[in-house]
């Protein structure tokens, strides 16, 4: 069985695929969604991501959806123990912004949707620059004291105001992020690659980034010439197929697959493991069939002279 890894400074230990949750209330009715999650759970999967926003961009969908689902899920289970719920705050409509009295009012109604005592890992969704850092790790401190949250982390954030959370929470001695979550893949690599890379590596932040596969785009599934179908497809994948990076990443994918025998997507995802600070990339998988080709992460180590073919096909 995979063995599971420590996510940089907590207690937690993480399957390394990290389960995307954003399809479950979306792509994935709730029957699918379950079957997915008891897929992933059967193989030793345990690190499960969502958002309390996650998917209120549907028509007729409010927010909390895919939290509502996993939190079911884990109930029908009966293993809490055995899973780390990872979910964010800042995006639900009914939630906005990153005010204390709103994460922890954002708290409250994800831990009520996930039927659950506390979060495992707590994510900023969006930063709000206009709320001072102060005020924000204070609440988050709050909910950790709580026992409502068991560690912090952070997403979409500037190098700056990181770097100014983190000195905070090491000045006042309150909690201090654990992970970060940029998106980061072959073909979008500058979302983190500099300074915010060097910070999670000077603060021992685990990363778990989202879009791994670029929307779909590094399973291999869309080629020039291919119609590209779908919601996501058309705002993520397609966009690749028109620049030279991505097509030099595809062809670099193919060769490695080939030689390696297993899906590309499964070699996308093994060079975003074995970047520096990387602990678990986030894919979601709208049917079981889809799920084998990320889960191979887990038992796939590229060699160093692989990684540097796919590093250079994606400068």
């Amino acid at each position: 069985m995979t063995s599971l890894r420590k996510l940089g400074s907590s207690d937690l230990e993480v399957f390394p695929l990290s389960l995307g949750g954003n399809v479950f209330g979306w792509t994935a009715d709730e029957a699918t969604s379950f079957a997915v999650l008891d897929a992933y759970a059967a193989v030793g999967g345990n690190f499960v991501d969502t958002a309390d926003s996650y998917s209120a961009w549907v028509d007729g969908n409010q927010g909390g959806e895919s939290e509502t689902i996993i939190g079911k899920w884990v109930k029908a289970r009966s293993n809490r123990d055995d899973v780390v719920i990872a979910t964010k705050v800042s995006q639900h409509p009914d939630f906005p912004g990153l005010t204390a009295t709103n994460i922890k009012a954002a708290a409250d109604a994800s831990l009520r949707r996930l039927d659950t005592d506390h979060i495992d890992l707590y994510y900023t969704h969006f930063d709000k620059p206009e709320v001072p850092v102060e005020e924000i790790i204070g609440a988050l401190d709050e909910l950790v004291r709580a026992g409502k949250v068991r560690h912090i982390a952070v997403s979409n954030i500037s190098a700056e105001r990181l770097a100014e959370s983190l000195e905070f929470s090491d000045r006042e001695g309150l909690a201090k992020y654990v992970a970060i979550q940029p998106h980061y893949n072959l073909v979008s690599r500058d979302t983190y690659e500099g300074a915010r890379q060097d910070l999670a590596a000077r603060y021992g932040l685990a990363a778990v980034p989202y879009f791994a596969l670029a929307s779909g785009f590094l399973t291999g599934k869309y080629r020039p010439g291919t119609t590209v179908e779908g919601a996501r497809a058309q705002a993520g994948a397609g966009k690749h197929l028109e620049t030279e990076r991505g097509r030099k990443v595809l062809a670099a994918l193919d060769e490695i697959a080939g030689s390696r025998a297993v899906p590309v997507a499964t070699v996308a995802l093994a060079w975003l493991a074995a970047q520096p600070t990387v602990a678990a990339p986030i894919a979601s998988a709208r049917t079981v069939e889809q799920l084998p080709a990320l889960l191979g992460v887990g038992e796939l180590t590229l060699t160093e002279t692989e990684v540097a073919r796919l590093t250079a096909a994606s400068a």
